[in-house]
C-alpha cells in the first residue's frame, strides 16, 4: 500500500469518526458500521432525504413488531 493510499483511509477514517461524533450529538442511534452504509449510499447518489424516511419507517416497522411480540408474550 503506498504512502498516498494509507493517506486517504486515514482521512476517511478520521472523516466517518467525526461523522460518527455528530450522529452521536444528535442521537440517530446509528451504530459506525450503519451510518458507514448510509454515507457510502448518499456518495453514490442516493437522496438523504429519502434515506432518512426509510430508516425512520423500518425503525416504526421495528418499534410495531417488538410491541406486537410483547403482546403476544414472545
Amino acid at each position: 500500500m503506498s504512502s498516498r493510499d494509507s493517506d486517504r483511509i486515514t482521512a476517511a477514517q478520521q472523516t466517518l469518526d467525526t461523522l460518527f461524533d455528530i450522529s452521536q450529538l444528535l442521537n440517530t442511534q446509528l451504530d459506525k458500521e450503519t451510518l458507514a452504509t448510509c454515507v457510502g449510499m448518499i456518495e453514490s447518489g442516493v437522496n438523504p432525504e429519502a434515506l432518512a424516511a426509510v430508516i425512520q419507517e423500518l425503525r416504526r416497522e421495528a418499534a410495531g413488531l417488538n410491541l406486537q411480540n410483547a403482546a403476544d408474550g414472545r
